[in-house]
């Protein structure tokens, strides 16, 4: 089975619908102990294009995106309580730049060819949401990137060259032109697909009914 998921590194629904679907793919496997593992592969879709390369202040972009401090610690709380119920402890305290991802996003589509993207990505979401690192500068993505297994010097030639950026951004042009408009937004074998950051048993049914479509039921 092919899981494809359009996400940004800088949305905490994606973390949680990581850590949501990581539950799910236990609920499967156990459901179905002779099943291959299915391949999960992470599209790019940027969240805040209009960035600049080094970023805003963190405090501007929340007081900016929802009209105010005050109401920016009511939605960031209520996203504190569902990412508890999911096990991350966010820190949005610690986070002081909002940064541009395409960088983030091309290090994520290069990983994919070392067999690294869930390292990878699952370094960036901690590096942003539990560290407060900032996404913005190279050395830091570098370090994440290495750290979820993606070798450095691979990774300075992608940034160096940025052959991945127009990448990121067609495959970022191609989700909004399905209709995807939120993230995260889970696709299962091409058949059924899931907008946000659903429970787990949900994405583990989506994941069945997947499975138990023919393939011409699916071009249909």
């Amino acid at each position: 089975m092919q899981i494809d998921i359009i996400s940004d590194v800088v949305c905490p629904w994606c973390f949680i619908g990581k850590r949501n679907l990581e539950k799910a793919l236990v609920q499967y496997a156990a459901r179905h102990p002779d099943a291959s593992v299915p391949k999960v592969t992470w599209h790019p879709f940027q969240l805040n294009p209009q960035l600049p390369v080094e970023g805003m202040s963190r405090n501007d972009y929340t007081a900016s995106k929802f009209g105010g401090v005050e109401r920016a610690r009511e939605v960031y709380s209520r996203v504190a309580r569902a990412g508890t119920g999911a096990g991350i402890d966010f820190r949005f305290d610690k986070i002081q730049v909002q940064p541009n991802t395409v960088d983030a996003h091309q290090l994520v589509l290069l990983a994919d060819a070392f067999n690294a993207q869930d390292g990878v990505v699952e370094s960036l979401f901690a590096g942003f949401f539990l560290e407060g690192r900032d996404l913005s500068q190279r050395q830091t993505l570098l370090e994440l990137a290495e750290r979820g297994g993606l070798p450095r010097a691979e990774g300075e030639r992608c940034l160096d060259a940025q052959q991945l950026r127009e990448q990121v951004e067609e495959q970022d042009n191609h989700a909004r032109s399905l209709g995807v408009e939120g993230v995260p937004f889970f696709i299962f074998d091409q058949k059924l697909a899931a907008s946000g950051a659903q429970p787990p048993e949900i994405l583990a049914d989506a994941m069945e009914q997947a499975a138990s479509q023919a393939p011409a039921e699916a071009d249909a």
